[in-house]
């Protein structure tokens, strides 16, 4: 956080489209002003490229003196039901929007929208740190309108509304996800009377799109510590109302003086040791539209590594506390919650319902001799999610024995190279037998049926288990054996 006077602040803003921007508002005669985010980043030390201006005014025709004074290259687009414009020239957008005032009714986020003036635009943002504004008429370029001390707030480092939080939260709700994701992405606190306002509306989110929630959601995840943001969630209790399978992993039990650990800050440990292993995510921003896996979406793995811990959860008098099949049911969970929370059901899911299914497999084998068998069928079921599986179950260990600690990530390295061995030598990474089932079928005179895949199934698990290498001739050879045991003969020799 830096201190920033007049001058500095028309140095920061030598680009050339801020002053055009100023000499177009001196044209129409309107006050204009860069508000928002882009102000609080220029304080924060940020890079930002989307810039938002306000004018008292209409913001749909200073947008358009500004689009004809860049000229070439730059590109109108006009949203009139919205009233607002955005200008794109180079690698920057510009937002356009006259000052409003806004009211609400109870039902809805969606504003009754009237023109106001620059205080009353100021008074309708979320928050303090986002209420700033830098004038960009030629007379007053540079100055800093900051009515709510969204400044001190930002040297602070606290995150508070610029009005009475009960009516900002109540009027969007979807604010209270956003004071939570400030809080996470820029480590700052939130003000002691806000987050009591978090609490207090907290079922107004209710009125909320899935999709909205999963966007602030999507952000605080891709931030460099997530386990945050869902400790803030649980603390003022959205996340019982947003995410309540999450939240029922929360809270111990003890009988016969046994306990479990708490799920709950388990996996918020388990998430902060993915992210501490995968370092800052593009500078601590992540692709989250992507059709592939991405690191985002290991941190999805590992928040819900343990989703089906609750319903699995049973007291046995010798065992005691037990979890048996909990990544099993974890993995049919997976599904349901993206599609409740709008997550995308492509590869993306996929790729976390795969390894919150398999997180209990490393664990095992390491657990135990690490045996080549074990390991090629590992191997076999994670394929090209082999490393990304390892990381998230080197991770889930959190025991506070450091002796056992340290005995399954010892195993864990023998685990890892076993895996760089088998590879290599026998290429089980998605492999796919290297008899066919069309082959099968030709060599024996069968249709589609039960004994094809008797035999498939014979010949993988041969390859897994090291009964014979993975290469054709061999494959083959087994098959006939195999076949002969059913009463099959082959219609041709090999």
């Amino acid at each position: 956080m830096r201190q920033l006077s007049r001058q500095q602040l028309t140095e920061l803003l030598s680009d050339h489209i801020f002053h055009v921007i100023g000499e177009a508002a001196d044209e129409l005669g309107v006050e204009c002003y860069v508000v928002g985010g882009f102000v609080r980043d220029l304080f924060l030390e940020r890079p930002s490229k989307d810039i938002d201006v306000v004018c008292v005014g209409s913001g749909i025709e200073l947008a358009k003196v500004v689009c004809k004074r860049l000229g070439r290259g730059s590109h109108l687009s006009v949203f009139r039901n919205f009233g607002t414009a955005q200008v794109k020239s180079k690698d920057l957008e510009v937002e356009f929007v006259g000052a409003r005032r806004e009211s609400y009714s109870h039902d809805s986020r969606k504003p009754i929208v009237e023109d106001g003036t620059l205080e009353d635009d100021q008074q309708r943002r979320d928050f303090t740190i986002n209420a700033l504004a830098v004038c960009l008429n030629s007379q007053r370029f540079g100055e800093l309108l900051d009515p709510f001390d969204g400044v001190w707030d930002l040297e602070d480092r606290i995150i508070a509304t610029p009005l009475d939080p009960d009516v900002t939260f109540s009027d969007d709700p979807l604010r209270m996800l956003r004071a939570i994701r400030f809080a996470t992405q820029l480590n700052f606190e939130i003000e002691p009377e806000t987050f009591e306002a978090l609490h207090r509306n907290r079922e107004r989110i209710g009125i909320i799109s899935g999709e909205r929630i999963a966007d602030e959601l999507q952000k605080i995840m891709a931030s460099d510590a997530p386990a945050r943001g869902w400790e803030l969630l649980f603390q003022c209790g959205l996340l019982d109302i947003i995410f309540p399978e999450l939240a029922a992993l929360q809270g111990v039990e003890t009988r016969g003086g046994r306990a479990h650990k708490d799920n709950f800050w388990h996996t918020l440990e388990v998430l902060t040791n993915v992210v501490r292993t995968q370092g800052k995510m593009d500078n601590g921003k992540c692709t989250t539209d992507e059709v592939h896996p991405s690191p985002l979406w290991l941190r999805w793995a590992a928040l819900l590594h343990d989703i089906g811990k609750p319903r699995s959860k049973r007291w046995d008098p010798v065992q005691g506390w037990t979890f048996h099949n909990h990544n099993y049911i974890g993995e049919k969970m997976v599904p349901q919650i993206f599609r409740r929370m709008k997550l995308p059901l492509d590869e993306r899911m996929k790729y976390v319902q795969k390894l919150v299914s398999l997180h209990m497999r490393p664990i095992a084998i390491a657990d135990d001799e690490v045996t080549d068998s074990a390991v090629r069928r590992l191997l076999f079921e994670a394929g090209d999610d082999i490393d990304d599986l390892m990381l998230l179950c080197e991770a889930d260990i959190t025991s506070k024995n450091e002796q056992r600690k340290q005995r399954f990530l010892d195993n864990f390295q023998l685990v890892r190279q076993k895996l760089v061995d088998l590879e290599e030598r026998d290429r089980i990474r998605n492999f796919q037998p290297p008899v066919s089932g069309d082959e099968i079928m030709e060599r024996y005179g069968l249709t589609p049926s039960r004994p094809v895949g008797v035999l498939k199934e014979a010949v993988k698990d041969a390859i897994l288990d090291g009964i014979i290498p993975n290469e054709h001739d061999a494959a083959l050879a087994f098959v006939d054996r195999k076949a002969q045991a059913l009463g099959l003969s082959p219609l041709t020799e090999a």
